[in-house]
């Protein structure tokens, strides 16, 4: 099956930086991503300090996949979320349909807390991920018309 290109316009990458900003401050996080499943970074706020960002998403997006063979080893569908506490930062990683809103946050934060907050702003994100989804079919489907020369038209053009 071959997945529709996602083409995010300015106006959402915004609506996704506010959202994402406003979940650093109510979680004090230290900073948050939206990753795609691929690893690729999309968007993050917050202080990622000398974090090599393309790496980090790239291995959580690792991580979520290997967590998510795990869950069917053991009969689960998936896991939603997978959560790494460390001494001074902890990593919570939350899976939003073809992303993941990834939260850094050290001591001045509870997991309760990170966990109530990006409940909230999963779904709004989710939101604006649906709308950019119809926004981009919308789009494909109108430019369709390039689908119907076959490569002999083009051929033939330059013969």
């Amino acid at each position: 099956m071959i997945k529709t290109p996602i083409i995010i316009s300015e106006q959402h990458y915004q609506k996704i930086k506010h959202l994402l900003a406003r979940l650093c401050v109510e979680s004090a996080a230290r900073v948050v991503f939206l990753i795609d499943r691929d690893g690729q970074p999309i968007a993050f706020h917050g202080d990622i300090g000398n974090m090599d960002t393309t790496s980090f998403a790239s291995l959580a997006a690792g991580n979520v996949a290997a967590t998510s063979s795990m869950a069917k080893l053991i009969g689960e569908e998936a896991f939603p979320s997978v959560v790494h506490e460390g001494e001074q930062e902890s990593i919570y990683i939350c899976v939003i349909g073809r992303t993941l809103l990834v939260v850094v946050f050290d001591q001045r934060s509870t997991l309760g807390l990170v966990k109530l907050r990006s409940k909230r702003a999963s779904h709004e994100i989710m939101a604006v991920l649906e709308e950019i989804a119809r926004e981009s079919q919308k789009s494909q489907e109108e430019n369709s018309f390039f689908a119907e020369i076959t490569d002999e038209e083009i051929d033939s053009l330059f013969s």
